[in-house]
């Protein structure tokens, strides 16, 4: 039950913010908003305040909204149409479109602010273990030393240890180590091993062969800094995002690796059996993907409309509203076909004999 909770809560809170921007964005460029809807289906309760109406509706998974001439083929009155999506500038319509990603990217941003401001835990740069015959041990390094410095750089968590290291690449690096009461520099020159990345390629890396102690303390932000390493690590994961869909189209990652719904639900409700703040940053995470996956060219997603009209800069001719239907409708079948194999890859997940059975026919 927690995990279908969860589950709606999610998705709901992840559309709902997604609409919102197109909501305000149309209201700041004058376009008229028919109808905002929390949810889909049947109506609940509605009231009407001005020309728009809130609605409440019975499938919390979301909502949408309903703009004054958005499909371009009504028939408007002339004070409407100077209101009507379809007749503004096409800068401003491609402003309303480009808001739904933004809102998803600035809730993602919000949560990681507050998140980073209350504190997460991490490790300490204490050092576990010294590989024998690496570039530490070699240098005198030992268990239970803690890195207090690489080339001047101050350290203070385990994470910050590596990107110096790899920014070194390869040449000599003074390490301040604290050893009891006493400090001491070391000179280590790191050596070129290979190792695998998160999508299981070779990478050479350069390492100098220590292991963290696995001592953890709670990290707390202040706001500044929380802002910066919010902006940093949404850019980190929509990057991530960017180039996991560019793998998978090399093959170099498996399309089995995705997840659809009853993935997500499984996640979600694990994360919030952790806690509120493991579940709000899965929460930041998809909200981050849906962003970018919206920014994608494909009709029917916000992407899609603003190639439209990138188009229609360049060429300074208007696509057919037929051509546009069209296409959506291709887009449309191509997002039901991706949504039907995800679904197929979570029920194969799930791992029931009887559903494995039945999946091994179309094999």
């Amino acid at each position: 039950m927690i995990t279908i909770i969860s589950f709606i809560i999610l998705l709901s809170v992840l559309i709902f913010v997604h609409e919102l921007g197109h909501f305000l964005a149309a209201r700041i460029a004058g376009v008229g908003v028919l109808k905002f809807s929390l949810g889909f289906g049947p109506k609940i309760i509605g009231k009407k305040i001005g020309e728009t109406e809130y609605v409440l509706s019975l499938i919390p998974l979301g909502g949408f909204v309903k703009l004054l001439g958005e499909s371009g083929n009504e028939e408007l009155s002339p004070e409407d149409e100077k209101r009507s999506f379809f007749k503004q500038a096409i800068w401003k319509r491609m402003l309303i479109i480009l808001a739904g990603p933004v809102f998803n990217f600035l809730l993602a941003l919000l949560i990681f602010i507050i998140v980073f401001i209350y504190g997460l835990p991490n490790l300490t740069a204490v050092v576990g273990e010294v590989q024998k015959e690496s570039a530490a041990f070699e240098a005198g390094m030992i268990s239970g030393d803690k890195v207090i410095a690489i080339d001047g750089h101050k350290i203070v968590f385990w994470e910050e240890i590596k990107p110096l290291i790899a920014k070194g690449k390869g040449k000599e690096m003074e390490v301040v180590i604290e050893r009891g009461a006493e400090k001491k520099h070391l000179l280590i020159k790191p050596r070129l091993s290979k190792s695998k990345n998160i999508f299981g390629e070779d990478v050479p890396t350069y390492l100098i062969g220590i292991s963290p102690a696995g001592n953890i303390i709670i990290e707390r932000k202040n706001p500044w800094d929380a802002i910066i390493a919010s902006v940093s690590k949404t850019w980190e994961i929509s990057k991530l995002t960017i180039i996991s869909v560019v793998k998978m189209l090399e093959g170099v990652i498996s399309p089995r690796t995705l997840g659809g719904p009853i993935f997500i639900a499984q996640v979600a409700g694990a994360q919030v059996k952790e806690g509120i703040i493991p579940f709000i940053l899965f929460m930041a995470i998809l909200s981050i993907n849906l962003g970018v996956i919206n920014l994608f060219p494909i009709p029917v997603l916000d992407g899609g409309h603003i190639f439209f009209y990138l188009i229609e800069i360049v060429t300074r001719r208007e696509i057919s509203v037929k051509a546009k239907e069209i296409s959506q409708q291709i887009g449309f079948v191509i997002l039901l076909m991706l949504m039907l194999f995800v679904i197929f890859i979570d029920i194969e997940r799930l791992n029931i004999k009887v559903v494995n059975d039945i999946i091994k026919i179309f094999k």
